[in-house]
């Protein structure tokens, strides 16, 4: 029986040792690479039919692969993996175009709003502008010539710059102005021409306004010095005679007093401006006796 059991032993061990050696050495699995190329057209409808058709088996699916493994062209993608065009896809390419061609269509439409917006603003702006400019054309500042008073009067004989000779005059007045801006919402720039004062058409004296700012509903007393030396009389001087402090009493002189007032107010700064202009001439006769004395002038005047 021991026998018996070692010859059968000794015949499996025979069996497995031939069945190893006929079949045929087993090599290690690889996994097959793949590479995405680019479908052309008919690829795609190819890949679209293939979607749309049931999944294959597994047998099928692992024929198909091996297939592809064992394809020459598969075996170049795998040689030249670089020269695979990849391809950026946008979800919705379509909607871009239509996004581009509004713009271009937008765009003038855009530019004509603005440029009318532009316009608008222009016409709004100027009609404020005039606006204003028309109400403040109510507001022209009043200047009242309060008075003058001539503190000295001489003529004496004596020779012009020519050696000329003939009486010559000099003399020493003050003036007295009031002046106001009415205005609510601006403020005025206020000059003036020389005060002249002047017996017919000789000039006597002048005298000047200094410039001055006057802000809005405020006013001021201004009191200007006029006057003239050594003024040369000619033939006009025969009515003065020898006019002195001795025989001032019998001395009767006709003047008249002009001068011209700007004033200027920046109502919206540079851009809207409004001047005022007023011409102001007043009229006296002087008496040898009023030296010294205020001559009123606030019914003796003509503004314009």
């Amino acid at each position: 029986m021991g026998v018996k059991r070692m010859m059968e032993r000794k015949s499996e061990s025979e069996v497995s040792m031939e069945l190893c050696s006929s079949s045929p050495p087993r090599s290690p699995t690889r996994q097959p690479l793949y590479y995405v190329q680019s479908p052309s057209n008919h690829d795609v409808d190819k890949m679209s039919s293939y979607a749309s058709s049931p999944p294959p088996s597994p047998h099928h699916r692992y024929s198909v692969s091996s297939h592809i493994h064992h394809s020459p062209h598969s075996s170049n993608s795998l040689v030249n993996p670089s020269s695979v065009p990849w391809i950026r896809l946008h979800p919705h390419p379509h909607l871009d175009h239509d996004d581009d061609d509004d713009d271009l269509h937008n765009s003038p439409h855009n530019i004509r709003l603005y440029f009318c917006l532009f316009l608008l603003f222009i016409m709004l702006f100027t009609l404020f502008s005039l606006i204003l400019w028309a109400v403040s054309k109510t507001y022209n500042p009043p200047l009242i010539v309060k008075n003058i008073v001539l503190k000295n009067v001489n003529v004496q004989s004596g020779n012009d710059g020519s050696g000329v000779s003939t009486y010559m005059l000099s003399l020493n007045s003050t003036v007295g102005i009031k002046y106001r801006n009415p205005a609510s919402f601006f403020g005025v720039h206020v000059t003036s021409t020389p005060l002249l004062l002047t017996y017919y058409h000789l000039q006597l004296a002048s005298g000047q306004i200094e410039k001055f700012y006057q802000s809005r509903k405020s006013e001021r007393k201004l009191a200007v010095m006029v006057s003239g030396y050594q003024v040369p009389l000619y033939g006009g001087g025969s009515d003065f005679g020898n006019a002195n402090q001795k025989n001032m009493n019998s001395f009767t002189l006709p003047l008249n007093l002009t001068f011209v007032v700007r004033s200027r107010a920046y109502i919206l700064g540079r851009l809207v401006k409004s001047t005022f202009y007023t011409t102001i001439t007043c009229s006296l006769t002087f008496h040898g006796n009023q030296l010294g004395t205020s001559l009123n002038l606030t019914d003796s005047c003509v503004f314009n």
